[in-house]
C-alpha cells in the first residue's frame, strides 16, 4: 500500500470490526489510520492505539488515501455528495460498504473518474477473519490490489461480479449471524445433554472452527467428512437425519432466500 493513509467513515460495527482488525497489523502503522463516526465516544478508545478519531469527515478524506465508507445504504449517497469536492481523482480511492448501492448509483454522485469499489466485509475483521467480496466496474488492477490488500489484512478478499453482491451480502455478511445462530443451538443442545454452559461453548467453538479448517485446508465437499464420521447404525447418522425431519437444510436455504428477496426489493 505504500504507506498510504486509510479512512473508515461511520465507524458503526463494520466499520469498528475493520479497524480492529487493521491496527494489530504490525506492517501499517496506526498513525496512518483516521476513523470518523458523529459520536465518537464509543471508538474513542483507539485513539490510545495511534488511530485518528474524528467526527469530521472532510478532514478524513482530505488527511487519507483509501476511503471505505461504512455507513447505513440509505446515508451513503448524500453524505458522498456532500463530500465529493474534497475526493481527488489522482489520489483517493473510494470503497463502499453499503448494501445494495451499485457503482452505477456511486459513480452517479461521485463522478466517472474516482475509482469507486464496493466491498462486502463481514465483522470478523475485527479477528482478522472476514471473507470479503469485492467488485468495480471498470479499474485498474494496481488499484483492485490495492483495495485486496487492504481487505486481505482482516482476513481473505475475493473479486466477484457485481450482480453477485447482494449474494455476498447474505452469504458472507448475514451468514456471521447465521452461522452463529447455529452455534447457540448447539451450545444449549450440549447444556440439554449435560455440560455447564462454559464447557460446552468451548466444546462447540472448537468443534466449528475444526470443521472449517477440514474443509478449508483438505478442500473437500462437506459430505465427504461428513461420511468419514456417519457409521452405520451409529448416532451421528441418527442425528442428522432427524435434523433433516424437522427442516435443518431447508430452512437455512429458505433464510437465505428469504434474506436475499429482502435485499433485492
Amino acid at each position: 500500500m505504500n504507506n498510504r493513509k486509510i479512512a473508515v467513515i461511520g465507524a458503526g460495527n463494520l466499520g469498528l470490526s475493520i479497524l480492529n482488525g487493521l491496527i494489530e497489523y504490525e506492517d501499517l502503522s496506526s498513525g496512518n489510520i483516521i476513523a470518523t463516526k458523529r459520536n465518537i465516544l464509543p471508538i474513542k478508545h483507539l485513539e490510545k492505539e495511534g488511530v485518528t478519531i474524528t467526527n469530521d469527515n472532510e478532514y478524513a478524506v482530505k488527511n487519507a488515501d483509501i476511503i471505505i465508507v461504512t455507513v447505513k445504504p440509505y446515508n451513503i449517497l448524500a453524505l458522498l455528495g456532500e463530500l465529493k469536492p474534497h475526493f481527488d481523482p489522482s489520489r483517493h480511492i473510494v470503497v463502499s460498504a453499503a448494501t445494495g448501492v451499485s457503482v452505477e448509483e456511486l459513480r452517479s454522485v461521485l463522478g466517472e473518474d474516482l475509482p469507486v469499489f464496493r466491498a462486502m466485509p463481514n465483522t470478523a475483521a475485527d479477528v482478522k477473519q472476514s471473507v470479503t467480496c469485492l467488485c468495480s466496474d471498470n479499474y485498474k488492477a494496481e488499484d483492485m490490489e490495492t483495495v485486496m490488500s487492504i481487505f486481505n489484512i482482516v482476513g481473505t478478499s475475493i473479486v466477484i461480479d457485481e450482480n453477485l453482491m447482494e449474494s455476498a451480502t447474505v452469504l458472507g455478511a448475514c451468514g456471521i449471524a447465521y452461522v452463529l445462530r447455529f452455534i447457540r443451538a448447539m451450545i444449549q443442545g450440549g447444556i440439554q445433554i449435560g455440560f455447564d454452559a462454559k464447557t460446552a461453548n468451548e466444546i462447540v467453538t472448537q468443534t466449528v472452527r475444526g470443521a472449517s479448517e477440514l474443509l478449508i485446508q483438505r478442500n473437500q465437499h462437506p459430505e465427504h467428512e461428513i461420511d468419514k464420521v456417519t457409521t452405520p447404525k451409529g448416532c451421528t447418522i441418527v442425528g442428522l437425519n432427524e435434523m433433516e425431519h424437522n427442516g435443518f437444510s431447508s430452512s437455512l436455504i429458505k433464510g437465505l432466500v428469504a434474506s436475499f428477496e429482502k435485499i433485492e426489493k
